[in-house]
């Protein structure tokens, strides 16, 4: 079965991230570089947003885009447990339109990668810039920069839930940097032993090809890469960065 279609699992196996810490860095670099006051907020392929949720319980209007209907069950039911206000949207991140737009946008755990072609990034640019006011802020999360294999596990606990997780990614086409990026969780809820497993193609875009992109799709000002959750500017870009965008 799928990892994706396990929300629960999904959110357990990813839990060692920090929302809070995330969101005051969201709200230090909206204070910065916005031009326009943030009200509303979107989050692009957003599994279970830890961020949103967060970012509900501070007063934003909270949008989350996902085309898993599992994930966005689950988020939809996590926001009545937690008493917050997250409205949901099954769509392509690569191709949507919000009935209203947002002043901030992000995505995030390197999700952006999972855009196959430079042309279908510049659609995925379009739709940001279509659903985002002028002066708002686009963070990307995570833009792979290398070419290298790597794998690497951890685990979590909740609840009584203990999920191993694995990852691994291997070059399959240099030619247009496609790599195969593999995810598998054992899971022992309680004593239920299960397994999750999935493969899928994902996109690496090197720093000086993801800003003539952005200059081609001419929508956005690139404002720079930062370090991972902090607000110093990276002069030299890392595997682990955040990007940051403005709508013109």
């Amino acid at each position: 079965m799928r990892v994706y279609s396990q929300p629960l699992y999904y959110e357990i196996a990813f839990s060692f991230i920090n929302p809070k810490k995330q969101v005051i860095f969201f709200e230090k670099l909206i204070k910065k570089y916005s031009k326009i006051k943030v009200k509303r907020v979107l989050d692009i392929a957003c599994g279970p947003s830890l961020q949103l949720r967060e970012m509900s319980r501070r007063g934003y209007e909270s949008i989350g885009l996902d085309s898993s209907s599992q994930m966005l069950r689950y988020l939809k039911q996590k926001t009545k447990e937690e008493g917050v206000s997250i409205e949901t949207v099954k769509d392509d991140m690569g191709n949507f339109r919000l009935d209203k737009k947002v002043e901030f946008a992000f995505i995030m755990m390197g999700s952006i990668s999972n855009i196959e072609s430079n042309e279908d990034l510049l659609g995925h640019l379009d739709s940001v810039a279509n659903s985002l006011k002028k002066g708002g802020l686009y963070l990307i999360e995570n833009f792979r920069l290398d070419w290298s294999s790597k794998s690497q596990s951890w685990v979590m606990k909740r609840a009584g839930i203990k999920v191993k997780t694995a990852f691994q990614t291997k070059l399959k086409n240099m030619l247009s940097q496609i790599a195969l990026d593999t995810i598998t969780m054992v899971v022992n809820d309680n004593g239920k032993k299960l397994r999750f497993s999935e493969c899928s193609l994902t996109k690496h875009i090197f720093p000086e090809e993801l800003k003539t992109l952005i200059e081609l799709n001419g929508k956005f000002d690139f404002l720079g890469f930062f370090n991972h959750f902090k607000m110093k500017k990276l002069k030299e870009a890392k595997n682990e960065n955040i990007i940051l965008l403005r709508r013109k």
